[in-house]
C-alpha cells in the first residue's frame, strides 16, 4: 500500500506534490536569506555575526575538548590573519586541504573528492562571494539533505586553539574556502563536535545529492577492478576507509592510517613490464603522510613502466597522494565508497547505450506502521512502493535502492536505530531484506525482468520521515533506435519523425537554445502536451508540479533541463498520454476508478484495493 501521506512519484519519477529545491533555487537554511543579510551589512557598514551559529563554545561542542581548551577558544575573521584574504586561489584543488585538530576526515575526504569533479563544485561553492568585492564577513554554502539543497549562511569568524586552526587549515595561508565550507557544513550538522567522527558515504552524498553504494574490500565483488575503471571513465566521487577506532588515529609502518578516511583520486591500468598492471591513486586528507610499499612515491616499480606514463603519473611530493596496486589496496583499505548522480560505476563490461531512471518518493514512517520485519504478516501493513523492472537484456546490475532518514542526527537514540527495506516479488514472497544502523542504506541488485514492490522498516516504534530512490537500469534511446514508443502527439508535430519532433519543440521554448526551466517547461506543456478541452476544464499543469517534475528529471541538478533529459520526460509523457486516451473509453477527458486501475496496470503497477480507494477520493 502507498500510505495516504506519502508523496507520490510515478513510474518515471514524476512527484506531484510541492518540487525539490535546486541548488539555484535553494532552501534558506535557519531562514537566513544571503543577498538580504549582504545588504544589510554593507549599507550599515557592519560585518556579519551569525547569531544562530555564533562565535561561542556552543558553536564547538561541549564535548570535542577538555573544558579548560575550550575556554581558551579564539575566534578570528581573515581579514585579522592575512592582509590579502582570498576565498579561492588558481582554482579549488584537494592540495589546499590540511585536516585539523577536528576528526572529520570522513569528510573531508568527500571533499577532496568533490574538488576533482566540477560539474558537482559549482553546486556546493557559489561564485556570488569572496574577499575582494562586496566584502561584508558572510559567505554561503549549499548542500543537499534528504532531497533538497539547503542554503547555509555563515560569518567568517574561525575557531583557533592556541594560536592554531582547530578546523581545517589551507596550504596556502591566504586561501580560505576550506575552513569555510567546513563551518558551513559544522553549522548544518549542529557544531564542530558533530563533524568528530562520521561516515564517508553520509558526506558524499551532502555533497552532490547522489546515490552511494558502499563496497567491502575484504568481500570485494569479482568485478571490483571494472566497477573502479567504470567509476573513474563516469566522474564519480570516490573514497575509501581502513579499520581501526574512528577517533584515535595509529599510523602504521608502511605509512596507512588506522580508522582513517581516505579520497580515490584515480584508477588505470598501465603497463609494467611485459603485462598490464591495475594501480589506484590515492590522497590523505592530513595533506601527508603516503604508502611507503609497492608503487609510492619511491618504490622502484616505476622504474618499469614507459617513461611517458611515469611522467603522466608520478607526482614525487609529500602532499598526502600515492599510488598503490589493487591488490595492496584490497588488503590495506576495508571500504570503497562511490557516489554519482546515477550509479553510472555498475556500467561496464558489454554494456552500451543505457540510462538510469529514478523514482523518488518521501514519507514519515510512524509508528502505527511498525513491524518485526521478520514477520510477512505485518509485513503487508506498512507501505509499498512498486517498481517494474523492463527486460533489459544482459544479467547485470539492474537496480539500486536506497533508503534514507531525515535528519538522523537529531533523532532521539538514532544511532541505534536500524532502518532498511525488503523487497518483494509478485507473489508477495520475501526476496530480500536489508538493514543497517546508518543514515543512508544502500544496495545493488541483479533482479529478473517484472514487479516488485520495496517496504521500508525498521526496528523500533520510532516517527522519523525518510526518503526512498529506486533507480533502475535502461536502454537509452537514440536517434538511430527502432525501439522508441509510439506516442500520441500534438497535431502541429510530424508524427513521422518524432525525435526531430521533441527537438523542435524544445528548442522553440529552451532559453537561449541550450536549457529550459521550470516556468518555460509549464508554458510548454499547457501549451504542447495539453488539448483545449483539457484546459477549459481546469487541466493544467501547474508551476509548483512543473518544478517538481524538472527537479526529478534534472540528472545535473541545474534547476533546468537539456535536450537529453527533455527527451527522456517526452518520451514518457507520450507513453502515458497512449496510456490514457486508450483507457478513456467515453472520450470524457477523465479516468473512472476502474479505467484508472488498468491505466495504472498498463503502466507497470500492480495498485492494492486500498490505494485504489484513496485514488478514488481524489476524483
Amino acid at each position: 500500500m502507498l500510505a495516504p501521506d506519502s508523496t507520490l512519484v510515478s513510474e518515471q519519477g514524476w512527484q506531484t506534490t510541492a518540487a525539490t529545491g535546486s541548488p539555484q533555487h535553494a532552501k534558506k537554511f535557519n531562514n537566513q536569506d544571503f543577498n538580504r543579510l549582504r545588504a544589510l551589512c554593507l549599507s550599515q557598514g557592519l560585518l556579519f555575526e551569525d547569531a544562530t551559529f555564533p562565535a561561542h563554545i556552543s558553536s564547538i561542542g561541549p564535548n570535542l575538548l577538555p573544558e579548560v581548551k575550550l575556554r581558551r577558544i579564539q575566534w578570528k575573521r581573515p581579514t585579522e590573519l592575512q592582509r590579502n584574504p582570498f576565498l579561492i586561489i588558481d582554482g579549488v584543488s584537494r592540495f589546499d586541504i590540511m585536516q585539523g585538530e577536528i576528526g572529520d576526515c570522513w569528510m573531508l575526504a568527500a571533499l577532496g573528492s568533490l574538488t576533482l569533479q566540477k560539474q558537482f563544485l559549482e553546486n556546493v561553492l557559489p561564485k556570488d562571494q569572496g574577499f575582494q568585492d562586496n566584502y561584508a564577513g558572510i559567505f554561503h554554502f549549499r548542500f543537499w539533505q534528504c532531497g533538497e539543497w539547503v542554503d547555509v549562511v555563515i560569518d567568517d569568524r574561525l575557531p583557533f586553539l592556541n594560536g592554531r586552526y582547530l578546523s581545517v587549515h589551507p596550504r596556502t595561508s591566504n586561501e580560505f574556502w576550506p575552513s569555510l565550507l567546513e563551518k558551513a557544513y559544522a553549522k548544518l550538522r549542529g557544531s564542530y563536535q558533530n563533524l568528530h567522527g562520521g561516515y564517508l558515504s553520509d558526506a558524499l552524498v551532502d555533497l552532490t545529492g547522489g546515490v552511494q553504494v558502499q563496497f567491502s574490500l575484504k568481500d570485494p565483488p569479482s568485478d571490483l577492478e571494472e566497477i573502479l575503471k567504470a567509476a573513474a571513465t563516469s566522474r564519480c566521487l570516490m573514497g575509501c576507509s581502513t579499520s581501526g577506532h574512528l577517533r584515535r588515529n595509529i599510523e602504521l609502518r608502511n605509512g596507512i592510517v588506522q580508522g582513517h578516511a581516505y579520497t580515490v583520486t584515480g584508477a588505470v591500468k598501465i603497463r609494467y613490464k611485459n603485462s598490464w598492471k591495475h594501480i589506484i591513486r590515492i590522497w590523505n586528507p592530513w595533506g601527508h603522510g603516503e604508502w611507503k610499499g609497492p608503487w609510492s612515491d619511491d618504490s622502484p616499480q616505476w622504474d618499469n613502466v614507459e617513461p611517458q606514463d611515469r611522467e603522466a603519473y608520478l607526482r614525487n611530493k609529500d602532499d598526502g597522494e600515492f599510488w598503490m596496486s589493487c591488490e595492496n589496496f584490497q588488503e590495506q583499505f576495508s571500504w570503497l565508497y562511490v557516489c554519482n548522480r546515477t550509479p553510472t560505476f555498475l556500467d561496464f563490461g558489454d554494456q552500451h547505450c543505457t540510462t538510469w531512471s529514478v523514482d523518488r518518493h518521501i514519507n514519515l514512517w510512524n509508528p502505527v506502521h511498525r513491524n518485526k520485519y521478520s514477520s510477512a504478516g505485518e509485513v503487508s501493513k506498512n507501505p509499498q512502493y512498486f517498481f517494474k523492472v523492463p527486460d533489459y537484456g544482459p544479467k547485470t546490475y539492474n537496480v539500486v535502492i536506497s533508503l534514507m532518514r531525515k535528519h538522523a542526527d537529531d533523532m532521539q537514540d538514532a544511532k541505534n536505530l536500524k532502518i532498511g527495506y525488503l523487497i518483494t516479488g509478485e507473489n508477495s514472497k520475501v526476496l530480500k531484506q536489508i538493514f543497517s544502523l546508518t543514515r543512508d542504506v544502500t544496495n545493488y541488485f541483479i533482479l529478473s525482468p517484472g514487479t516488485y514492490a520495496v517496504i521500508p522498516a525498521t526496528t523500533e516504534d520510532q516517527e522519523f520521515e525518510f526518503l526512498l530512490r529506486i533507480f533502475m537500469k535502461n536502454q537509452d534511446y537514440n536517434e538511430n533506435s527502432n525501439s522508441l514508443p509510439s506516442p500520441v502527439l500534438p497535431m502541429d508535430v510530424p508524427r513521422q519523425n518524432q525525435d526531430s519532433s521533441y527537438k523542435a519543440v524544445f528548442l522553440r521554448y529552451a532559453k537561449q537554445g541550450s536549457a529550459i526551466d521550470a516556468l518555460q517547461l509549464q508554458q510548454l506543456l499547457n501549451e504542447v502536451i495539453l488539448q483545449d478541452e483539457m484546459t477549459s476544464l481546469g487541466g493544467k499543469f501547474s508551476f509548483d508540479s512543473c518544478r517538481g517534475i524538472l527537479a526529478l528529471m534534472d540528472l545535473n541538478s541545474n534547476g533546468r533541463l537539456t535536450l537529453q533529459e527533455f527527451g527522456s520526460l517526452w518520451r514518457s509523457l507520450t507513453k502515458y498520454m497512449d496510456i490514457f486516451i486508450k483507457e478513456d473509453r467515453n472520450h470524457s477527458g477523465f479516468l473512472d476508478v476502474s479505467e484508472l486501475k488498468n491505466a495504472i496496470q498498463t503502466a507497470g503497477m500492480s495498485p492494492g484495493a486500498e490505494q485504489l480507494f484513496f485514488l478514488s477520493l481524489w476524483q
